[in-house]
């Protein structure tokens, strides 16, 4: 997962050219944030070594393996918070381990509600809900603080996507 990309028109690029330009990882494209699934056996340097090649900007790579993906979906963690169903979900992907273990759950907002809520950590996943505000992008921005490593979030219908991909033989259904 690339951090940042295609974001209010910054870092732009088109992800969909990608899996061609890099056949040998045998990557599926999921969406347009920089999301993919790398079928390929390879190593995390050289993931990321070969990524960089491709990418017009500079951009922290997170990196995580489909067997914790799987486990996350399998072990839906949102459902013993009881959100309700306009409530965003989300999954942070942690760039690295935190120095320290995150203060949680913690609540951004406008001091009346939370906007954005981090629950728990799971692993080397973040797990959290948003409302729809003008302001939640800011808040956002504020998780990277909570754990003081790059991260990345993706909605939790894009976590589902990668599990249906990840449960699919390679080479079927890209």
């Amino acid at each position: 997962m690339l951090r940042g990309a295609n974001v209010g028109g910054h870092r732009v690029f088109r992800p969909a050219t990608l899996p061609a330009a890099l056949p040998q990882l045998d990557l599926v494209n999921i969406g347009a944030a920089g999301t993919f699934v790398v079928r390929a056996r390879i190593g995390r340097t050289a993931l990321k070594a070969a990524l960089r090649t491709q990418l017009p900007f500079t951009s922290d790579i997170v990196i995580c393996e489909g067997s914790e993906i799987l486990a996350l979906l399998e072990d839906d963690p949102f459902v013993p918070l009881g959100l309700a169903k306009e409530t965003v979900r989300f999954i942070s992907v942690l760039g690295s381990i935190p120095k320290s273990e995150p203060k949680l759950p913690a609540e951004f907002g406008d001091g009346r509600e939370w906007l954005v809520k981090v629950f728990n950590r799971r692993g080397c996943f973040l797990v959290g809900a948003y409302h729809r505000h003008e302001k939640t992008v800011r808040h956002l921005g504020k998780i990277d603080k909570l754990v003081d490593v790059p991260i990345t979030t993706r909605n939790w219908d894009t976590i589902v996507t990668i599990g249906k991909v990840l449960a699919k033989p390679a080479g079927k259904g890209k």
